[in-house]
């Protein structure tokens, strides 16, 4: 499997971005998919997933409220809008896809990485 990340970028606090991550190579329909960051100088933490029908939703509690996740009918994409960024935000991004039909927020509960995408929030 192949998760390819983009959307990543420069946007000052208060600012939005929408990262959009798409699979290929293998049929992860039936798996949840997510988003996992690593800010600077810190381990790799959850952000957000959704289970294999994009109908369950589980948001880490530092961006609720100003995040969304989402997957698409096909199950093969998966997109996390960011809104009212801060600097805290400041990390690279990574989209991953479970081993099971949901994802958990351990980085354990993955499967798959995508390559990850930069995400920078100026104060």
């Amino acid at each position: 499997v192949q998760l390819q990340a983009s959307g990543g970028g420069l946007v000052q606090a208060g600012g939005s971005l929408r990262l959009s991550c798409a699979a290929s190579g293998r049929i992860v329909s039936n798996n949840g998919m997510g988003w996992f960051r690593r800010a600077p100088g810190k381990e790799r933490e959850f952000v957000a997933g959704v289970d294999w029908r994009g109908g369950n939703t589980n948001l880490a509690d530092s961006v609720k409220g100003r995040f969304t996740i989402s997957r698409d009918y096909a199950g093969n994409k998966v997109y996390l809008q960011m809104t009212s960024l801060k600097p805290e935000d400041t990390a690279v991004y990574y989209c991953a896809a479970a081993r099971r039909a949901w994802m958990g927020t351990n980085v354990r509960d993955v499967a798959y990485w995508g390559q990850g995408t930069q995400v920078t929030v100026s104060s």
